[in-house]
């Protein structure tokens, strides 16, 4: 699949339900959240149908996400069947952590259980180290349970653990050395994420809103000038520095302020309610739920992901004054 801007999608992102455990400032700001019923959530089977319509044209990585897939009932065996689907090669999942050093009955750890159903790579939600201001962003005092998750994911051995830290002013400044310590001491990629008006536009404002460059230029009076790398890549936006001294890197995905952003973009998201975005900053969504349950045939099915495709804009629309629709929680992470 190619979009009339060279776009070449081979990426889908698949959220497999609105729910989660926790209340992020950015994601999910109201406590009380209407969730979605379970007749308007598309059905395993269903999601694996269209992820194997999607790879029949070109997709080979899938991630998973949720709100927190993990809180979904059944999920390792809806994963040990995704990864029977032919032609997608790379499993990820996206993940605030929390639940993955839960063991089941077997005596693994979520984590062992999602590295045996061959999901290859995790992203783990991880905005500051101290445990106050983890519960003040996410509205739930979790960060012993995170901790305890990515370190049982470092246990099973993903191949790729990326942690991800949105960049918040005011909020989480002081933690951005400590959590590369921390990343540096484990080994694993971190990642700053710009705040994006996905959920509500006032996370725009001086008072909220810190540009990755600034970051950058905070990190570079702590730890030198960084190091680019530029042809390192993880399947994502992000753009990758070393730390000087050390082999680390670090990532910076700035949708806000990266005015080429959205050059390499290889993806389409697939909510949990059925609805094909072209792209998360674009109002555009497309039912695919309303045709697939009306009997559609993959013949049917295809031409559908065809028309998105062909609908996917140059570029995201946050610059231009956008205004949330419904909440990152009900789009997928």
């Amino acid at each position: 699949m190619e979009d009339r801007y060279g776009h070449r999608i081979s990426y889908l992102r698949v959220s497999i339900t609105d729910r989660c455990n926790e209340r992020c400032t950015y994601c999910m700001p109201r406590e009380l959240q209407e969730w979605l019923p379970r007749e308007d959530v598309l059905t395993y089977e269903e999601t694996l149908r269209l992820v194997r319509i999607a790879a029949e044209l070109g997709v080979s990585k899938v991630r998973i996400t949720g709100g927190e897939p993990l809180t979904r009932r059944d999920v390792l065996t809806f994963f040990q069947e995704l990864r029977s689907v032919p032609g997608i090669n790379d499993i990820g999942i996206s993940t605030n952590g929390t639940l993955l050093a839960r063991r089941s009955a077997n005596g693994l750890t979520t984590a062992q259980a999602l590295r045996l159903a061959a999901v290859n790579s995790v992203n783990v939600s991880l905005d500051t180290l101290e445990r106050e201001v983890y519960a003040a962003i996410t509205g739930r005092d979790f960060l012993p349970q995170v901790l305890e998750g990515i370190d049982a994911a470092i246990a099973a051995g993903f191949p790729l653990i990326k942690l991800n830290c949105v960049l918040m002013r005011g909020r989480n400044e002081d933690q951005f050395v400590p959590l590369i310590q921390y990343a540096a001491a484990r080994n694993l990629i971190l990642r700053f994420i710009e705040l994006m008006p996905v959920s509500t536009s006032d996370v725009l404002s001086d008072d909220n809103f810190l540009p990755v460059a600034e970051a950058r230029r905070n990190l570079e009076s702590h730890f030198g000038p960084l190091i680019p790398e530029p042809g390192f890549r993880t399947n994502g936006p992000s753009t990758y520095y070393k730390i000087p001294g050390r082999e680390q890197r670090i990532g910076f995905i700035g949708a806000l302020t990266n005015l080429h952003f959205c050059e390499s973009c290889n993806k389409l998201r697939l909510t949990c309610d059925g609805k094909i975005r072209p792209c998360l900053g674009s109002y555009l969504e497309f039912d695919i739920m309303k045709v697939l349950r009306a009997g559609a045939t993959d013949a049917d099915l295809k031409r559908f992901f065809l028309d998105v495709v062909e609908r996917k804009p140059e570029q995201h629309d946050f610059r231009e004054n956008y205004q949330p629709g419904r909440m990152m929680v009900a789009i997928g992470g």
